[in-house]
């Protein structure tokens, strides 16, 4: 006979088994519920969008144009109507939910708790043709961070060189060995420079783990422009030493002051946006978060033995080396057992951003051939269904511009051609139109709210006047700054379809101005295509070509906004007046005081 069961026995045994995510946080079932959430509200939201263009297009009767027109719409919607809802979710946790953290974070607690660190963490910095002395000036910053908040012994730090320019490996190797001859901690400083750089950042790192593994249990990589703050750090990888089953783990990477009225513009508008929209995406992607590649801490084994990027088959530029790493070592790393979480706040974090629009149209097109690669990689077996979805939302990230450039180049055609419908849905085309620009703006006006609903949060950006005055010319940059990056990036597409490729080196930090000559030698086709549909539309209809503005003006005014935003003394005047200021232009940490001087 067997022996009887005590109550507490027989009260477990009767509970229903709940499945977790690895590291036992969060319940899958949960997890699922969101995701069943999110998927009705947005695929709800899409065919009512489609509904709408198609009662619109489809009057008088389908044309050639017509159809076009609803392809490309059905093509360039799903972005907008995701971060839609991810600002939407985003706000409501941030202001209408008791512990927003507790919901779509749930390790984060481990890292206010002052546990000693027992694990060792290499703090990785890949360099390739950037200037050494600035580099090499933030990983002392971040080194010296890091010992202050008396945890320094449990890091090691790297400076894993790709530079090919051998006159710029010289002075990076000299600033290295100085600084390493000058730190008492020099036996826990490592300088490495790759005679070749095969497999890119990727790489570089790879061969890290391949020779150093090891020795470490995490890995914080940093680019040449990356600075993190010791307390920033140390809680995270308090996080990761709690949750030995989180693989990847970053928080908010944040923009830093700049003297470019260029880069301030932009990362004032990603600043206030991103919150929100971060928010409400980790609420429902979980543990198969998305991977920066950089500022994020990372679990070694896990990713030395089950994300090694493989050879895509072809030529480049779609096949060979996979350029744009993060996203799929991320989606490796969940395959493997380990969860990728992003903690979706602003937590001492930050990189900077580029000065010109010519340098964010380089950075643009990089992202673009390397994340249409993924496009051999979605059959790739073992994958996560959320973490297919992340690889496949990557590719409609870029594949969406080329639909509106050819909607917006059929704009003056479609207007004529509406001209000659009796009943033509007026009223329903202006109501599509808005609501399109509503659902687009929504993660600026949900960042912007937050600012506003959050106690002192415009102070943060020098009061409401500058706030308001900084937020209103964002909008109208973000406009024409969008314009002339479509334009780029679908021109470099076609190029892709016919083997062009693009050239990966050391990227502009500091602002400069941009000549003429330089402008309308990079920009021409931009305000060539605006000449010829607006003009079209003027001629076709004033009323139509008002209308289109938000989405045309840009074309036309790209070889001024251009120079203008490069301006050194524009950008200097914003920075005297404070206009587009983030908060660490008010009140800048150490850390930030430490390699930008003042």
């Amino acid at each position: 006979m067997s022996e009887a069961l005590d109550p507490t026995t027989l009260q477990r045994q009767r509970q229903p088994l709940v499945l977790t995510t690895p590291t036992g946080l969060q319940s899958i079932d949960e997890l699922g519920q969101r995701r069943r959430i999110v998927i009705a509200l947005n695929v709800t939201t899409y065919l009512l969008m489609l509904w709408l263009a198609a009662s619109v297009l489809g009057s008088g009767g389908w044309t050639a144009v017509g159809a076009v027109l609803f392809v490309g719409f059905a093509l360039g919607t799903p972005w907008t109507v995701l971060g839609f809802w991810n600002a939407v979710i985003g706000l409501w946790l941030l202001h209408f939910h008791t512990n927003a953290i507790a919901e779509v974070a749930p390790f984060a607690a481990a890292g206010d708790i002052a546990t000693p660190i027992t694990i060792k963490t290499a703090i990785l910095m890949t360099v390739r043709n950037e200037d050494p002395a600035r580099a090499i000036l933030r990983l002392k910053t971040v080194k010296a961070s890091v010992d202050a908040t008396g945890e320094g012994k449990a890091f090691s730090y790297f400076v894993l060189s790709d530079t090919n320019d051998d006159s710029v490996a010289v002075i990076e190797a000299k600033a290295f060995a100085d600084w390493k001859a000058s730190d008492p901690d020099g036996d826990r400083l490592t300088y490495r420079r790759r005679t070749n750089n095969t497999g890119f950042k990727a790489g570089n790192v790879r061969e890290f783990c391949d020779r150093w593994g090891n020795d470490f249990e995490l890995m914080l990589p940093l680019d040449a422009d990356s600075v993190m703050s010791g307390v920033a750090i140390v809680k995270l990888v308090r996080m990761m030493q709690a949750y030995p089953k989180l693989g990847i783990l970053q928080s908010l990477v944040v923009g830093m002051p700049s003297s470019s009225a260029f880069a301030r513009t932009f990362q004032f508008g990603m600043r206030h946006g991103m919150r929100a929209y971060t928010m409400g995406q980790a609420w429902w992607v979980g543990d198969c978060g998305p991977f920066w590649g950089h500022n994020a801490v990372v679990r070694i084994k896990p990713f030395r033995d089950s994300c090694e990027l493989p050879i895509l088959p072809g030529k480049p530029p779609l096949g060979g080396h996979v350029l744009s790493h993060d996203q799929v070592e991320a989606t490796f790393m969940r395959r493997a057992g380990f969860e990728v979480r992003v903690l979706p706040v602003e937590n001492g974090s930050w990189e900077e951003n580029p000065p010109t629009m010519l340098d964010f149209a380089k950075r643009d097109v990089r992202w673009c051939q390397g994340n249409m690669q993924y496009l051999k990689l979605l059959d790739t077996p073992g994958l996560h269904a959320m973490s297919r979805f992340q690889l496949v939302w990557a590719v409609l990230m870029f594949v969406g511009l080329p639909a509106w450039t050819v909607m917006i180049a059929l704009l003056p055609l479609a207007a004529w051609q509406a001209q000659g419908i009796v009943d033509y849905p007026r009223g329903a085309a202006i109501f599509l139109y808005l609501l399109f620009f509503a659902m687009y703006l929504m993660p600026k006006i949900a960042g912007l709210a937050d600012v506003v609903l959050t106690k002192g949060g415009m102070n943060q950006y020098g009061g409401p006047l500058r706030f308001v005055a900084s937020a209103a010319l964002e909008l109208v940059f973000s406009f024409l700054q969008g314009a002339i990056s479509t334009i780029r990036t679908t021109i470099f597409m076609v190029g892709l379809a016919f083997g062009k490729s693009v050239t990966w080196g050391g990227q502009s930090r500091d602002a400069y101005g941009i000549s003429w000559r330089t402008a309308v030698e990079n920009l021409w086709p931009q305000t060539l295509f605006g000449v010829v549909v607006c003009g079209l539309l003027y001629a076709i209809s004033p009323t139509v070509l008002c209308w289109s503005l938000p989405l045309t003006a840009g074309y036309l005014v790209s070889i001024p906004f251009a120079v203008v935003t490069a301006s050194p003394a524009l950008g200097r005047l914003f920075q005297k007046i404070g206009l587009c200021g983030i908060p660490e232009d008010f009140a800048p940490p150490k850390e930030v005081t430490a390699v930008l001087g003042g």
